[in-house]
């Protein structure tokens, strides 16, 4: 199934979604609940219901309301209102190029654990408008990657058991500021400030059973399911990213088990694979830089849009927009 999340009366509205049609799950049947925050809470009991009302759409026999186009609502985030956001570093093709572009070696511990930071899960933008500030549009990036939501509870998780943990997967554009991050992590802390302003989840939440038919071979020496879907991104009309997920080198599962070893994770809380490879301008510009000393830089700006397309998890497109306020930290250190 797919799900969505919409503004409904200044409420955020959860859906379900059949040929481009949007029917409220609170509507479609008594049971559900209308929010995907709290249908996650009780996922394993409410997700048969939906199916069962999804079924009755597909073949005509729904008694409920009509589905509104999807076009026509003012879409959300999925899960607008994670209970937390963690990001990963699965792609080491992304890490070991951005390293190399920068004169660094692969950091062995990449092969040892996988690594997360948490990043600001009140900052959760769906489709539409992402709002800048000056200083984000100083080498301003996006970073195509893959999110999951955790749909229960869970603490000490085996990477053996943990895709059972795993509600749905959504495309995730990490939105970040270099600037502001090369800045702060000389620190050897971070990123924190280049990263906490916005983070682009959506268009929809895919079921697991949906993409069944994209399933492939686990890496070698790794646990977990992997799914063979293409990952592009587009600023303007222009494909300037390609990947893929299958390319991940720590699975979701794995991912999951470090996430809860001596922490819980509740449902809710969303998890994205990092940046697949040639997935942001950092990387592809220190390349183009590396290869050509004229290599003209490209980062984004007020006006682009950028559209982010995953195989089997449909488009996500943003808009970027510079704010009204024009207050400047860069600018206030100097």
């Amino acid at each position: 199934m797919k799900f969505i999340s919409y503004l409904n009366n200044g409420q955020d509205q959860l859906a379900f979604i059949e040929n481009n049609m949007a029917y409220n799950t609170d509507t479609a049947n008594p049971e559900l609940p209308g929010n995907m925050e709290f249908f996650l809470q009780v996922w394993d009991e409410a997700l048969p219901y939906a199916e069962h009302a999804h079924q009755l759409v597909q073949h005509g026999a729904f008694a409920g309301p009509k589905g509104v186009h999807m076009e026509d609502l003012q879409l959300l985030a999925p899960v607008p209102f994670p209970a937390s956001c963690r990001d990963a570093y699965a792609f080491r093709q992304h890490v070991e190029t951005a390293r190399r572009n920068r004169g660094a070696t692969m950091i062995a511990e990449f092969n040892q654990f996988p690594v997360f930071y948490f990043t600001n899960h009140h900052a959760i933008n769906g489709p539409g408008e992402i709002r800048c500030m000056p200083d984000h549009f100083q080498k301003l990036d996006f970073e195509l990657e893959v999110a999951i939501v955790i749909c229960k509870a869970g603490r000490n998780i085996r990477a053996e058991e943990a895709d059972e943990y795993i509600g749905g997967f959504m495309i995730m554009n990490d939105f970040s500021a270099r600037q502001l991050q090369m800045e702060e992590m000389k620190l050897n802390l971070g990123p924190a400030k280049g990263k906490d302003f916005a983070t682009a989840l959506g268009p929809w939440l895919v079921t697991k059973d949906e993409l069944e038919p994209y399933k492939t071979d686990t890496k070698a020496g790794h646990t977990g399911i992997a799914y063979n879907l293409k990952m592009i991104c587009r600023v303007n009309g222009i494909q300037v990213s390609e990947g893929n997920l299958k390319d991940m080198d720590w699975t979701f599962a794995e991912i999951i088990e470090r996430c809860s070893y001596g922490a819980d994770l509740v449902p809710g809380d969303v998890i994205g694979s990092g940046t697949v490879g040639t997935g942001c301008f950092l990387e592809l510009n220190g390349t183009g830089k590396r290869n050509d000393p004229n290599y003209q830089e490209q980062w984004l700006k007020a006006g682009d849009i950028v559209e982010m397309e995953v195989e089997g998890l449909g488009v996500l497109r943003n808009i970027i927009t510079a704010d009204e306020d024009h207050f400047s930290i860069l600018e206030k250190k100097k």
